[in-house]
């Protein structure tokens, strides 16, 4: 596949029983796109980033918890991470992801 043709997101990471699957299909000084595919009961403990993130909902459902309050998240919705704010997720049922980082 050359870079230059259209592909399927959701499809470029697949999902594996128990355990959290990311791949990174962009990153540079400025900041990456990774995929991530949870099943479900599968998630991200509480933890801070330095920099904003935006998290795209590619398939499935989450709960996405941001300084204490909780989001529910499905297919096609995307929500963003502050900076310095602590932030985890968990999958309700398998999930897949993008979570676009951008540093300054």
């Amino acid at each position: 596949m050359s870079g230059n043709e259209p592909y399927d997101l959701a499809d470029r990471v697949t999902y594996q029983e128990g355990s959290v699957v990311s791949r990174k299909i962009l990153g540079g000084a400025k900041g990456n796109v990774t995929l991530f595919a949870f099943t479900e009961g599968e998630g991200l403990t509480e933890h801070t980033s330095p920099y904003e993130a935006l998290v795209v909902v590619l398939d499935g459902e989450a709960v996405v918890r941001i300084g204490g309050e909780e989001l529910v998240v499905r297919q096609g919705e995307a929500v963003n991470l502050p900076a310095s704010v602590p932030h985890a997720l968990e999958a309700r049922r398998a999930f897949k992801m993008m979570l676009v980082m951008i540093r300054e």
